[in-house]
């Protein structure tokens, strides 16, 4: 395996990429050397502040550049497929945020275009890649036959109180691909569908709002033998834990989205169902790493080998989460600009 730096380009200038850099750059084999924005005076701000030599308001003439070897992208979700197809079509790795893409169409569009230019590509879905996600799956074995699979998050969104104001912002506009099950109801979704695939049944419920976009959901899916429930919101909170329930024990995670702590607890033995509660487990990985790290060295990883796609952020778990995103939006008459196309 190479193992030199690869130069990065990152295209989007807000918070996820300030805190994607900042894990990156843990991984010594990372080199940020361009940024891309509409406005130059984006452009360059960006770069002034995270110490990028160049600056480029044409994504094309970044993606062209030789300066680059892979694009980071974390622009407005209609953005993706587009963006990482111009990218890989100049010879360009493709690391690009998640949601992959508006839908599983585009999802199978950027799929064929790594192939077709013979590129890297995942979507940066981060909790998967973690040490921690490795502890669940590690153990997995030892809870039994799983039977039902619970994950939860919500996340009351500053952004909702303008929504009340009258002010709709990016983060509940569909036309933008956007709503609480892209931006947050993802992270519940992704780490099912690594663990078990693709479910059988989907049967979701939710509240959209007056602009067209999801405020919270609930989804039901059925796989043989287990059941899942995923619950997401981004207009209440909530502190329930993430479950995996087995027959002969449970593994709890903390958070769904970034995953602190996981513990397994055994399924108490005694017939009569009486005696000590047996106490939980801490199956938590021990880490100095930041949270972001794991999944560009995992890019930087398959980039270095020559490998096209992650075993654990695969094509195919890419695309499943978005069938499973698209059959919800049907559900809940949630329509994006895309899907028109």
């Amino acid at each position: 395996m190479n193992t030199g730096k690869v130069r990065f380009g990152v295209v989007g200038t807000n918070f996820i990429t300030d805190w994607v850099i900042a894990g990156a750059r843990q991984d010594p084999r990372f080199e940020l050397v361009a940024v891309y924005s509409r406005t130059q005076e984006t452009a360059d701000a960006f770069a002034a502040k995270h110490q990028i030599p160049y600056a480029f308001t044409s994504l094309e003439a970044m993606a062209a550049s030789p300066l680059i070897d892979a694009v980071y992208i974390a622009s407005p979700n209609f953005l993706h497929a587009s963006q990482s197809i111009l990218c890989m079509q100049y010879g360009k790795h493709v690391l690009c945020e998640k949601p992959f893409a508006s839908n599983a169409r585009e999802v199978q569009e950027i799929i064929e275009a790594a192939k077709k230019y013979q590129v890297t590509l995942m979507e940066a879905m981060k909790p998967t890649l973690t040490p921690n996600f490795l502890a669940v799956k590690n153990n997995l074995a030892r809870v039994g036959v799983v039977r039902r699979y619970f994950a939860c998050y919500c996340q009351y969104s500053s952004r909702y109180d303008k929504f009340k104001e009258g002010i709709v912002l990016n983060a509940f506009k569909p036309e933008l691909s956007n709503g609480a099950m892209m931006d947050i109801g993802i992270y519940t979704v992704y780490p099912m569908v690594v663990l078990f695939g693709r479910p059988a049944k989907i049967n979701a419920s939710g509240v959209v709002l007056s602009s067209g976009a999801d405020g919270q959901g609930a989804v039901n899916l059925e796989y043989d033998g287990l059941n899942a429930t995923v619950l997401y919101s981004k207009i209440a909170n909530s502190s329930l834990p993430t479950e995996i329930q087995g027959e002969d024990g449970n593994i709890t995670l903390d958070k769904i989205n970034v995953i602190r702590t996981v513990s397994y607890i055994p399924r108490l033995q005694a017939a009569s169902g009486k005696g000590p509660e047996p106490l939980p487990e801490d199956i938590s990985a021990v880490t100095d790493k930041d949270e972001y790290f794991y999944e560009v060295a995992e890019f930087i990883n398959l980039v270095q080998s020559g490998k096209k796609q992650s075993d654990i952020n695969s094509w195919e778990n890419s695309l499943i989460t978005l069938e499973i995103i698209d059959e919800v939006r049907r559900q809940l008459g949630i329509v994006y600009s895309a899907d028109k196309k």
